[in-house]
């Protein structure tokens, strides 16, 4: 998506035209395109405004919208579910089909995260333990660690 124009450009362009200068001109001066300035200055007569509109979809909007809270209880209610297990019980219970990944963009737009347990199932929203300081890793069996130590002498 495009980057709106300073609002200080846009008063100094009303400016010049509300001084006497053609939009075209005003336009070449500022270095931006002809059509530019003279929709600027329509929307400054329409409504006085210099400006810019909102850019973007309206929060809310989309197909998973008017499901946001049936998609969020479900999150609630079962923590550690699956992304194509939600995408099925959206289907089942709203007739609404959506892919899982939406679902997960979905869910962190909502501010939720998904973190690994320590057990290796996963939930969202909930956070890991820190581990105990000081707790040396043990290299698996085979590394390269694990067998140079054991040719070191003693």
């Amino acid at each position: 998506m495009g980057k709106a124009y300073s609002i200080d450009l846009r008063e100094r362009l009303v400016r010049e035209v509300e001084g006497g200068e053609s939009r075209r001109a005003a336009a070449e001066r500022f270095e931006v395109a002809p059509s530019t300035a003279v929709r600027l200055y329509a929307r400054y007569q329409e409504n006085g405004s210099v400006e810019p509109k909102k850019q973007g979809r309206p929060p809310g909007s989309g197909k998973l919208g008017p499901h946001r809270d049936f998609i969020l209880n479900e999150v609630k209610r079962a923590p550690d579910i699956t992304m194509p297990e939600l995408a099925a019980r959206l289907e089942a219970e709203r007739g609404v089909k959506a892919d899982p990944s939406n679902l997960s963009k979905f869910l962190c737009a909502a501010g939720y995260t998904y973190k690994k347990s320590a057990s290796g199932l996963g939930a969202r929203a909930q956070r890991r333990q820190p581990s105990a300081p000081g707790l040396a890793r043990a290299s698996p069996a085979g590394h390269a660690c694990s067998a140079r130590a054991a040719h070191l002498p003693r």
